[in-house]
Formats: structure tokens, C-alpha cells, sequence
């Protein structure tokens, strides 16, 4: 049967495409974790134990026992221990309402392609919600901001608060000269003010990036502004290591075709978070006071 002028632009609009497309603009969080596949909805995986391998203590022994091994001596036994952990796929969807055959067939293509953005944007939102929970939900390590936090002007330090952080993490073993920052326009904003208010101390850094208007790092650590991060909490983290998005279904674009009445569209993916590293991770708590 031929198409009607209608179904041929949505044909030519490629709704899976699109949401593919607006996925990658939307997403935030999701590109700093490690990337993977499940075909499965119940995710068994394991939970690595931080830090350097080491010998047990016993009575009278605290000291490693890898270290000055006297000759014909056997080896001491060490082994690294994991956490199995059991983690279900989550399913984001969302859809218009029916839109008819006629409000279709003379619609502007750039409407139709708007309700698939914002669709797919929605959908994406939501992963990012549900990432930074995990995220700030989870944190082994944390410390609270110094003096009452960011907008403190007279006793707060984000550059100590973010190099503490990253210190934490690297108390147990992992290379932080690759941090991201997660923090909010809100908590961006403070700490714009603290770089400019200290700028006479570190001129080159601060005029540099002032004259730009935007902080892209500090302290080692890059920062990402989102709505979705939250004002009272930085999360810190080593990307694509620290945790990894495993995907069972990724974003899909569907049309949903009643002849001679509408059409809906809809948008979903399926995956969940798995926070594989927790001691990679570091949260600065009350940067609001």
C-alpha cells in the first residue's frame, strides 16, 4: 500500500535515528562510566576490595610479610577478595499522547522531531538521575566541605575540599590525575567566586580562566556542571573506572501507527549502574551551608 504524505515524512524522520542522536547530546553522567552489555535483567557481578594486596596479621606479626623474605623461606599467602552483588535493569520509557493522522500530515517535520528530543531528553534525564543516586548513595569515602561549605566566603575552601577528596582515593592506591567533579550550577557558582576572590594567589590559573567565564578544572579534578547533581553534595570519581552503565536495551525511538486514527511516539532504554570501585569514589557533603 502506498504511504500517505504523512507516513512518508515520518518515514524520512527515522525515529530511532533521532533518539540515538538527542541520546548523545542529553547524556551527562553516563560518559564518565565504562560502557558495557547484559543480556540478562538480573546482573550478578563482583565488587573488587581496594587498596595493595598484603599479608594477614597474626599474634606478634603486624608487619608485611612480601617484604625481606629470608632465603629458603616459603612465600607468605595473600589473594584478592571480591564482593558478588546482584543489581536488576531498570526500564525508562515514556510516550506522547495520540497524535492524529491529520495534525501528522500537515504537521512542520521540525514538530515531530521536537517531540522525539524532548522524549528522548526526558528518558535520558532520568538515567542521569538515577546514576548521580547511585553515585552519592554509595559513597565509601567522604568529607564534609570546609568551615559551612562553598558560599562560606570567609572560612570555605573548595580547592582543599576537592584535593582532600582526591587524596582519599588515593590513600588507597588509584591514580587520580584523571578526577571528575560533579557538582551543580549552584556549587559552580561559589566555586567561580572562590577562584576569582583568590585569584592574587594563583593569577596565571585564575585570570585564565575567568576571562573565559568557564572552570574546566581544579585541583586535579574536572568539573562537570549538572541540573541533576545535587547542591548540598560534589561527587568526585575516576571515569570509566570507578562504576559502569551496563546497558540491557539502549535508546530506542518506536512509532506507533493506528491506521486511519494517530500516531504515538516513544522512547525507552533499559539498563542500570554497578558501582564496581567504591573506593574510587569520594563525596564532599554540605557545600551549601
Amino acid at each position: 500500500m502506498a504511504d500517505t504524505s504523512g507516513q512518508a515524512d515520518l518515514r524520512g524522520l527515522d525515529i530511532q535515528k533521532l533518539a540515538v542522536g538527542y541520546a548523545d547530546e542529553a547524556s551527562i553522567f553516563k560518559t564518565y562510566l565504562i560502557q558495557a552489555t547484559t543480556s540478562a535483567r538480573e546482573i550478578r557481578w563482583y565488587k573488587k576490595t581496594a587498596g595493595f594486596l598484603d599479608t594477614t596479621d597474626t599474634t606478634g606479626i603486624t608487619e608485611s610479610q612480601i617484604a625481606n623474605v629470608a632465603e629458603l623461606a616459603l612465600p607468605d599467602v595473600a589473594e584478592q577478595s571480591w564482593t558478588r552483588e546482584t543489581s536488576y535493569v531498570r526500564k525508562y520509557m515514556v510516550e506522547t499522547p495520540w497524535i492524529s493522522e491529520e495534525d501528522v500530515k500537515d504537521a512542520d517535520p521540525d514538530i515531530l522531531a521536537t517531540n522525539i528530543r524532548d522524549l528522548t531528553r526526558a528518558v535520558q534525564n532520568q538515567v542521569d538521575l538515577r546514576i548521580f543516586q547511585v553515585l552519592s548513595g554509595s559513597a565509601v569515602l567522604s568529607g564534609s566541605a570546609t568551615g559551612a561549605g562553598w558560599d562560606d566566603t570567609t572560612n570555605g575552601d573548595p580547592f582543599l575540599d576537592l584535593l582532600s577528596g582526591s587524596m582519599a582515593i588515593r590513600e588507597y592506591s588509584y591514580d587520580v590525575s584523571n578526577m571528575v567533579a560533579f557538582v551543580s550550577p549552584k556549587a559552580y557558582k561559589f566555586l567561580m567566586a572562590y577562584v576569582n576572590a583568590k585569584g592574587a594567589q594563583f593569577p596565571q590559573f585564575s585570570s585564565g580562566k575567568m576571562e573565559s567565564g568557564v572552570l574546566t578544572k581544579i585541583a586535579g579534578n574536572k568539573i562537570v556542571v549538572s541540573d541533576n547533581a545535587d547542591d548540598d553534595y560534589v561527587v568526585q570519581l575516576i571515569p570509566n573506572l570507578t562504576a559502569k552503565w551496563k546497558t540491557f536495551s539502549g535508546i530506542q525511538g518506536f512509532t506507533k501507527h493506528e491506521e486511519g486514527i494517530g500516531y504515538k511516539f516513544r522512547v525507552l532504554e533499559r539498563g542500570e549502574i554497578l558501582l564496581e570501585q567504591p573506593y574510587a569514589l569520594h563525596m564532599i557533603k554540605g557545600i551549601i551551608g
